[in-house]
């Protein structure tokens, strides 16, 4: 792969998790892997009043922990010599000047600003970069979730952002849409004859899409009981997901032909009634049980979390898209803290075969393709063949691509592959502001209609696959969840 364009990452937050667990460690990856141009920098902004030094041996302690694979030391070497540290409160105009004059004297470079900050700060710091002069085409600005608490602030956000930004320099990060195997999604979908014909209402049956948690909340209490896991997966990975599998084929892989193709999708998401909130979604909170045969706390029992919290942890939603190709066609969201183990996958469940001609067993689906996102990634395709002996009954058996297996080369991870795409200037993977308005209005007669509720989030033991009614959600129209069935 060419290296990129000469570029400055400037990364806001510089001294937080995000900057240490995942940007770091993906540059360096991309660094040692000889995709970054040579004349590339990274600055990182914090409060701290430290030196380079100083920046470098916190970096040393909390980044270079998190680079698992494929780590030389003379490599890590090599890629802090990149890093540089200034120090800026995001909020005070003051010390903005001080950041253009670092910036100065490179006007061939792409200056990327990273803001790994809360939400709440993006529209100052935009303010601030227009006013020093950082806002002019060359700078692209990556903005992290969440865009808002519902549609208002979403738009709230987004208005203050584009006084001083083009929508072309505003890359709204979804680190799933980094990943090799939604990348495969589309090859799979668009790259062979064998599925397209087969991928519509007259074949599928149904479409199962999961992002399990085995974790709880950690030290993210304060932030998750204000969030939930509506607005902390749904509105964004999980609608990203469905709509990479329910997308018409776009004209061409420039960036907004896909948008748009997204963007019709979301549109054509069926609206929710009350009615339908009641009946097709289903709210969950883990209480106390074990996970990995380790004892662990309920939600309510977790640090910062106020007494009789009603945020959800757990989420079930039955979806159905109002389009020619997926008319009547259910697709099963879910995403919940505290499950029974840490799992990412899309489900495509086919149809029957239209008589049983040959014995075997029930209740399978007779073809099933399983996209795992993670932890490991595959696309595994079933189906029935013969069992061995001298009768003629069938048996489940599948064929499988185990990424890791099929390639021994080394793959990048999302948010490696995500920042380059930003340095590049590549917007196909990004949210444009038109998608994450359709997927706010989708998403907020949920929350209207939880928030009036009397009846409380429906509890799950920790370790569980979540509340029963998740199970009977499926049940009522006749299929079960992938590790029911």
């Amino acid at each position: 792969m060419n290296p990129t364009p000469a570029f400055d990452m400037v990364l806001f937050g510089g001294t937080g998790d995000l900057v240490m667990r995942k940007l770091l460690p993906a540059l360096y990856q991309a660094h040692a892997a000889g995709s970054l141009n040579n004349n590339g920098r990274v600055l990182a902004l914090g409060r701290k009043d430290w030196s380079r030094e100083q920046y470098l041996a916190f970096v040393e302690e909390h980044a270079r922990v998190h680079i698992k694979e494929y780590f030389d030391v003379g490599q890590w070497q090599h890629f802090c010599e990149r890093i540089d540290y200034y120090r800026l409160d995001a909020s005070d105009a003051a010390g903005y000047p001080g950041l253009a004059e670092k910036l100065a004297g490179h006007p061939q470079r792409v200056v990327v600003c990273y803001l790994a900050t809360a939400p709440d700060l993006f529209a100052g710091i935009c303010e601030n970069l227009a006013a020093v002069g950082l806002n002019d085409k060359h700078v692209r600005v990556v903005l992290e979730k969440p865009l808002g608490h519902d549609l208002a602030s979403s738009n709230a956000i987004n208005d203050a952002v584009a006084k001083h930004f083009a929508e072309d320099q505003l890359y709204r990060i979804d680190h799933y849409l980094g990943k090799e195997s939604v990348q495969n999604l589309l090859a799979i979908r668009f790259g062979n004859s064998l599925f397209e014909p087969l991928w519509r209402r007259e074949w599928v049956r149904d479409v199962q899409i999961t992002i399990a948690e085995d974790l709880g909340v950690e030290s993210r209490g304060d932030f998750y009981d204000g969030t939930g896991a509506l607005r902390d997966m749904v509105q964004n990975h999980l609608l990203q997901l469905l709509c990479f599998v329910a997308m018409e084929p776009p004209a061409s892989l420039d960036a907004d032909a896909i948008r748009d193709e997204k963007l019709k999708v979301v549109k054509s998401l069926r609206p929710f009634t009350p009615d339908d909130v009641l009946n097709k979604t289903v709210r969950g909170q883990y209480k106390s049980g074990a996970v990995g045969g380790r004892p662990v706390k309920g939600y309510l029992e977790e640090d910062h979390i106020p007494a009789g919290s009603r945020t959800e942890t757990f989420v079930a939603i039955k979806a159905e898209i109002d389009n020619w190709r997926w008319a009547g066609v259910p697709f099963f969201l879910r995403t919940g803290k505290r499950l029974q183990e840490r799992v990412a996958e899309i489900v495509i469940n086919f149809r029957d075969v239209p008589h049983k001609l040959v014995p075997g067993p029930s209740g399978l689906p007779a073809n099933q393709l399983v996209i795992r996102l993670q932890p490991e990634e595959s696309i595994r395709l079933h189906f029935m063949a013969k069992a061995p002996g001298d009768s003629l009954v069938l048996q489940p058996t599948y064929l499988n691509l185990d990424f890791h297996e099929m390639s021994r080369s080394r793959r990048a991870d999302a948010y490696e592959r995500l920042l380059l795409d930003v340095i590049r200037g590549s917007l196909a993977l990004f949210m444009r502001r038109d998608e994450l308005v359709e997927a706010w209005r989708w998403v907020e007669p949920i929350l209207d209609t939880w928030e009036t509720a009397t009846t409380p989030p429906k509890q799950y033991t920790a370790g569980s696959w979540g509340p029963a009614a998740s199970s009977a959600l499926l049940s009522r129209n006749g299929v079960a969840w992938h590790e029911e069935s």
